[in-house]
């Protein structure tokens, strides 16, 4: 056969391998394109019928696929970035939500309304109110009342003692880092002032946030007097708005805080009870928490590729197994973001 036979015949087979490849595409596309948008927001970006002339975008549920596509008269190798989209992890526990903070993104909502105790999850609204009633160098002097408070209540604690001054921002770490209720009844006695006044403080802060399905009893999510509720996604509206603010994102993402003695407070170390730092990529915290009512709870945040993903885990009875579903739903929610060539 002549030259011009061969070309003819190539010519006519790269013709085919496009068109074919166009048309299994267009399944996918329009099955992104007709994805309902989240609440209140525009739908999701989806490349017009125009683009596919200079490169084909396949869903992610796709197979990955090499497409050939002509570019300015050349011929081009374009690798449709498709891999496939895994199935929800499974996330034991009596409630969960994770949502995309930039986008609305639900990635998962499962008993996200319910209300139930989330624990020491409360903690977050506390130090939210401190940081906006105090300035961090302020000095708080820990009295008896605030050690017996947590030696009473079997509560979590951070080792402080009668007599301690110590700054707000350090028994901010002292709340956040290992759960501390005499650093936070401390807190709440003087920024409330009292308990009564401060919780007053949380539930109006609580409102103004648009957390309907959420009132606190006290500053710490103690049973006694009351353990308080909300729910998943209130306390996920929490955790967005609380890692706003610049050094409770600090704190909350703080493996560990050391406080140097000096000739008003002993030597404290405290460790963040919040297993995911230091092990999934991009967590900044937030807030782990447990009672007998409210099981094992927990909160958290991660920037991945450039979108905050938020979630909550509430009612775990494993309290390891929280932190491994928040590993795996960080790592399947970050796989959903559309990709761009």
């Amino acid at each position: 056969m002549h030259h011009g036979g061969t070309r003819l015949i190539a010519r006519a087979a790269l013709v085919t391998a496009v068109t074919l490849a166009t048309v299994s595409a267009v399944p996918a596309l329009a099955a992104v394109s007709s994805a309902p948008a989240p609440p209140g927001r525009s739908p999701a970006h989806v490349p017009s019928t125009g683009a596919m002339a200079s490169a084909l975008v396949t869903a992610p549920s796709a197979p990955r696929a090499s497409v050939l596509t002509a570019a300015s008269g050349a011929l081009a190798l374009i690798s449709a970035p498709a891999a496939e989209r895994r199935a929800v992890p499974s996330v034991p526990g009596r409630a969960a939500y994770l949502y995309d903070a930039g986008t609305g993104t639900i990635h998962l909502s499962r008993q996200a309304g319910k209300r139930m105790p989330v624990a020491s999850l409360t903690k977050v609204m506390t130090a939210y109110v401190v940081l906006r009633e105090a300035k961090p160098d302020d000095t708080v002097t820990i009295q008896a009342a605030d050690v017996r408070h947590a030696a009473a209540n079997g509560a979590t604690h951070a080792s402080l003692r009668a007599g301690e001054r110590l700054t707000v921002r350090d028994l901010l770490y002292a709340v956040m880092l290992p759960s501390g209720a005499d650093a936070s009844h401390a807190l709440a006695r003087v920024y409330g002032p009292g308990n009564a006044k401060f919780v007053a403080k949380m539930n109006a802060t609580a409102r103004s946030m648009g957390l309907v399905d959420t009132h606190y009893a006290n500053a710490d999510g103690l049973p006694k007097p009351a353990p308080g509720h909300s729910t998943a996604l209130d306390q996920a509206k929490l955790a967005d708005l609380a890692l706003r603010d610049p050094l409770l994102r600090i704190i909350a993402s703080t493996r560990r805080h050391v406080v140097a003695k000096s000739k008003v407070h002993r030597a404290h170390s405290w460790t963040n009870s919040n297993k995911l730092l230091g092990k999934t990529p991009g967590v900044m915290g937030l807030k782990t928490g447990y009672t007998s009512a409210a099981g094992y709870c927990l909160s958290f945040a991660a920037d991945r590729d450039g979108h905050r993903l938020v979630g909550v885990i509430l009612g775990e009875s494993n309290a390891d197994r929280r932190f491994q579903s928040a590993t795996r739903l960080l790592e399947w929610a970050g796989e959903q973001a559309p990709s761009e060539l």
